[in-house]
């Protein structure tokens, strides 16, 4: 088939699937559809890109959705609230209906199965290592999606990311609970050290990252870390915000105590104590496979903060 008709599906309209639809679009050769429950999209989409009604957890759906498919894309996720009980179905529903098809599949995934690593960099053949339920939720998803890769049942590849901020990105410890104050003025709230590096994966750079798994044979049948920029501190990441928007970033940290406090009232902050880790150590995420195999191509910080502000500024 010639590469300019290659008819792609989209699980999940949220910042990664609307990242992935603007790098496809990037490469003009693709035939995209982007599947979620209401059948229509949060923002205006280019022309040409359809969105359409499905049911994630349905196989039946699923098949039937992507039975025209080269390329099915995964980035379908519930609630934060609601991982243990809802992610599961929407995965299986996807991997199950795309195996009766002769589609490829493609994950857009996080590292929270690693659990902490005490500082070291986080590499894909790290055990998955989690203890809180986010991330067993997330190990048993991916052991899933590989071992039907295994079994021959579907072309399966997993490109995971970082704590992700850029246009669209509302829920992350980098999205508008940082960017929103700081474009105000006001403090902005952080976890744990922020003078620890930690890795924060630029979300247009993701969704590229996965477009590029999804085009190499090589790649699948194994997960593989997007590229970042060099690894720098929470701070730093801040003072790169204060100089593109001409005021201070000032920070206001919250420890332990705090965020168990606060998720006695908030569900949200809740979920985020068993993640609480990665802002107490080192996290430092190694994407060399990825570079070796694919290339090291990753969006500048001052680029991509640049590019974010504009999107919050004009939202």
């Amino acid at each position: 088939m010639n590469k300019k008709e290659t008819r792609t599906i989209i699980f999940g309209s949220g910042p990664l699937g609307l990242s992935v639809m603007d790098a496809l679009i990037e490469r003009e050769r693709y035939c995209i559809t982007i599947i979620n429950r209401r059948g229509k999209a949060d923002e205006p989409l280019p022309a040409g890109v359809q969105v359409v009604a499905g049911d994630a957890t349905s196989p039946e759906n699923v098949a039937q959705i992507c039975a025209q498919a080269d390329v099915v894309f995964h980035c379908a996720q519930p609630g934060y609230t609601e991982w243990p009980e809802k992610f599961p179905p929407i995965t299986y529903g996807i991997l199950e209906g795309v195996s009766r098809t002769d589609a490829r599949l493609v994950m857009g995934d996080n590292l929270y199965m690693y659990g902490p690593t005490n500082g070291q960099p986080i590499r894909e053949d790290l055990p998955y290592a989690a203890t809180g339920h986010k991330g067993k939720t997330r190990a048993a998803m991916a052991r899933t999606v590989l071992d039907a890769h295994q079994a021959g049942k579907v072309q399966v590849t997993i490109g995971r990311g970082s704590d992700f901020y850029g246009p669209r990105v509302l829920g992350s410890a980098v999205g508008d609970i940082f960017f929103g104050p700081a474009l105000q003025g006001k403090p902005v709230n952080v976890l744990g050290n922020p003078d620890l590096p930690h890795s924060y994966t630029y979300i247009r750079d993701f969704g590229r990252g996965l477009v590029t798994l999804s085009e190499q044979e090589r790649a699948y049948g194994r997960a593989w870390h997007i590229p970042n920029p060099p690894t720098i501190t929470t701070r730093q990441f801040a003072d790169l915000v204060a100089n593109e928007i001409g005021q201070p970033v000032k920070l206001r940290v919250g420890n332990k105590l705090m965020v168990s406090l606060l998720g006695l009232f908030v569900p949200e902050v809740r979920e985020m104590k068993e993640m609480y880790y990665e802002f107490a150590e080192p996290y430092v995420v190694d994407h060399s496979q990825f570079a070796a195999a694919f290339g090291d191509h990753h969006t500048p910080y001052e680029e991509a903060i640049r590019e974010t502000i504009a999107w919050f500024n004009e939202s």
